[in-house]
């Protein structure tokens, strides 16, 4: 399903991780939502929003069939897609531009990114940008430990669990050659 208002379209579709809410503006990602228990719930997840019915761009649908991959655990790389990230802070872009560089398959802990971001007194801070996270799997917050161990907390639906999902996944299929763009 895709809906549209003005340049903006939202993509709602069905996967194994659960409904996935897309809204896009062209080729620009503006938020995501996954792990839903239906369409009107991705739907709503992503915002109210006066929309009509138009279907989605090539470019759309092939988000859709890279997301689609990626929630069956084939090792997907999105650093290609773009993102609308103009309503954070210069530091919430650095944390997040950081965070969408940490590879499928590894992790590195809130501290980490706080020194790799350039502000290493910073981990609560940088949790906290990650908990507001508007695109999580395109900018991989999950993929963000404690040093205290565990996983930690989680903002998609299932929380923790769901964190401790993907990460499993992605350490179970890394040994597959290079993450693919589709």
């Amino acid at each position: 399903m895709s809906e549209t208002h003005g340049s903006e379209t939202l993509l709602v579709f069905p996967s194994s991780l659960g409904w996935f809410g897309v809204l896009a503006a062209g080729k620009i990602v503006r938020r995501l939502t996954f792990g839903r228990r239906s369409a009107r719930g991705a739907a709503r997840a992503i915002g109210p929003r006066p929309v009509a019915a138009r279907p989605a761009d090539w470019w759309q649908r092939s988000l859709v069939r890279r997301l689609q991959a990626y929630a069956e655990g084939m090792p997907m790389d999105f650093d290609d897609v773009l993102l609308d990230l103009g309503r954070l802070t210069t530091f919430e872009r650095t944390v997040l531009g950081h965070c969408r560089e940490i590879p499928y398959g590894r992790t590195l802990t809130y501290g980490q990114l706080a020194v790799v971001a350039g502000a290493p007194r910073a981990a609560r801070a940088v949790g906290n940008c990650l908990a507001a996270n508007p695109v999580p799997l395109l900018v991989p917050c999950h993929r963000v430990l404690p040093t205290t161990g565990g996983a930690g907390s989680y903002s998609a639906p299932g929380g923790t669990r769901m964190k401790q999902r993907l990460l499993a996944m992605e350490s179970q299929n890394a040994a597959c050659a290079g993450a693919p763009r589709g």
